[in-house]
């Protein structure tokens, strides 16, 4: 096998074929090629985690017209590292009156539910596992995280970090309603749950074209799930100090922190596969590993609009955040599902027809900016009803 055309193949082969040699049976070697290429893939996501570190702190401080890590190393790469060696020589505390089994558990259960999106996260054409109900899969193991955050807020004892739980929970279920419906576009766009067969399908148009306002969706839920500025209502250091880490300390709060980097990352992967193309672009059909550069380029964009988000935008306040996702997110959302169903619909016969894909590409966006130009129009006129009513009160109120 031509190793330049499924390097993850030929390396397994290879692998299967030197413990074979050891006397093992075929089975057997072909289970431990497996493990020892999981073992790899989890200790590079890792690594990448400890220099997401740097790189947030890289964001942050040129957002906010800082240095940034400068000192430990060059560009101040090594920073990350002295964090780690901090977090692990600190005391490990336990509060009075933990459950310390379920205290434990907490930031493994964060962190293995971030590790086990990667399994269907489309890095090449050959690496990431296709499962045909992969978006399904990804909403499921999603839930893991949900379950951590409350694990850590309850076994705490402590009502802040409960009600920090409480309220990412609530934030949490809330907003995964429009970023379910929002990954339900791109399947119905390219016929499949697959997130590799949705790469796929976007050889001719990345659907962040036949389908923006699914990716400006996808986006703001996502945020919100991650926990993130302007919804890290479960950090909001005026209220609830620090959520349902509170009690954290060392490595199991370095665990928390460290999740949170990488889940971001992993959804500015699934930003790249669901709405750019995630492998694809140039001369990936004669080299297929170039797709591994091109979509790790990509995620590289997702994780830094996630990163202009939060360090551009106010905290706001919960009742606001959750009106915005119950008053027009959700609704917004089935409209914007049955509204593109409706147009892949009617402009699926230009699809199919060889020379007559620009009118599909060009019909499906220029309908997204028709729907995205009344839902706003639509909001204009509500706003200016509300402050017709606010200032004949004032007025009424005056009066009197």
């Amino acid at each position: 096998m031509d190793f330049w055309t499924d390097p993850v193949e030929a390396a397994g082969e290879w692998l299967s074929g030197i413990f074979v040699g050891w006397g093992m049976n075929a089975d057997a070697a072909h289970v431990l090629a497996a493990f020892v290429g999981i073992l790899v893939l989890i200790s590079v996501v890792m690594v990448l985690d400890i220099f997401l570190v740097w790189t947030e702190r890289k964001i942050v401080a040129r957002f906010q017209d800082r240095i940034g890590p400068n000192r430990l190393g060059p560009f101040g790469l090594v920073q990350p590292f002295a964090d780690i060696i901090k977090l692990i020589i600190k005391e490990n505390i336990y509060p009075v009156g933990v459950d310390k089994i379920v205290y434990n558990l907490a930031p493994i259960i964060m962190m293995t539910s971030v590790l086990l999106l990667w399994a269907v996260l489309p890095l090449t054409e050959f690496l990431g596992l296709d499962l045909n109900v992969g978006v399904l899969y990804l909403i499921g193991v999603g839930a893991l995280g949900t379950l951590s955050i409350i694990m850590a807020g309850w076994s705490s004892n402590n009502k802040y970090a409960l009600l920090g739980a409480f309220r990412q929970v609530a934030v949490m279920i809330s907003y995964e309603i429009p970023m379910v419906v929002a990954l339900l576009i791109p399947t119905i766009l390219s016929g499949s749950m697959g997130i590799n067969s949705i790469v796929a399908a976007q050889e001719s148009s990345w659907y962040i074209v036949l389908a923006p306002l699914a990716f400006l969706l996808f986006l703001i839920s996502a945020t919100a799930e991650l926990g993130r500025a302007p919804f890290d209502l479960t950090e909001a250091e005026s209220e609830l100090i620090a959520g349902h880490h509170i009690e954290y300390s060392g490595m199991k709060f370095g665990l928390f922190y460290a999740s949170e980097l990488l889940h971001t990352f992993t959804f500015g992967g699934f930003i790249a596969a669901f709405f750019f193309g995630g492998w694809q672009g140039p001369w990936v059909s004669e080299i297929p590993a170039l797709g591994l550069l091109y979509f790790l380029a990509k995620a590289t964009v997702g994780y830094w609009l996630f990163g202009w988000i939060k360090y551009t935008m106010p905290r706001i306040r919960i009742d606001k955040m959750m009106d915005l996702n119950w008053k027009f997110l959700v609704p917004f959302s089935f409209v914007l599902l049955m509204y593109v169903a409706l147009m892949n619909a009617l402009l699926a016969g230009f699809r199919a027809t060889e020379g007559a894909m620009w009118i599909y590409t060009w019909g499906m966006f220029l309908s997204n900016i028709l729907l995205g130009w009344i839902t706003l129009e639509i909001l204009r006129r509500r706003a200016h009803g509300e402050r017709v009513k606010v200032e004949g009160a004032v007025v009424e109120a005056g009066h009197h």
